[in-house]
């Protein structure tokens, strides 16, 4: 019993410690975010219309087979007609990029194409 209650004062000490203050996110991180959460609910529209598209085909296959048998069909019930949401448009403007001068990196160096070996002074000198 007293070990579990250590136990439980232990996790309750580190995880307070884990719960600290968070730094805020940056400005690309909060553009991620609003982008992802845009594609997910243009995703939710897509799967709305794709379910209303097919339960209006099962209506109209159900409310035809009582008719190819001879039978008097119910009247459909009116319900609003399915909203194609359309392609998917990004809502999030992406930010200027700067040039590689102001971002604070430096031009890589070139690569070396020959080798300049310095001409020493004895270098070719005969006896």
């Amino acid at each position: 019993m007293r070990t579990s209650a250590l136990a439980a004062l232990s996790v309750a000490l580190f995880a307070s410690a884990a719960l600290g203050k968070l730094p805020p996110l940056a400005d690309d991180a909060k553009a991620k975010a609003a982008e992802a959460a845009a594609k997910s609910a243009w995703t939710d529209k897509v799967g709305l219309f794709q379910l209303c598209k097919s339960m209006d085909r099962v209506a109209a296959t159900y409310r035809s087979s009582p008719v190819a048998a001879a039978k008097p069909a119910s009247a459909p019930d009116q319900t609003p007609a399915c909203a194609d949401p359309g392609a998917y448009v990004s809502q999030v403007t992406p930010a200027a990029a700067k040039p590689l001068e102001a971002s604070g990196a430096h031009s890589p160096a070139g690569m070396a194409t020959a080798v300049e070996v310095a001409a020493s002074p004895t270098a070719g000198a005969g006896p």
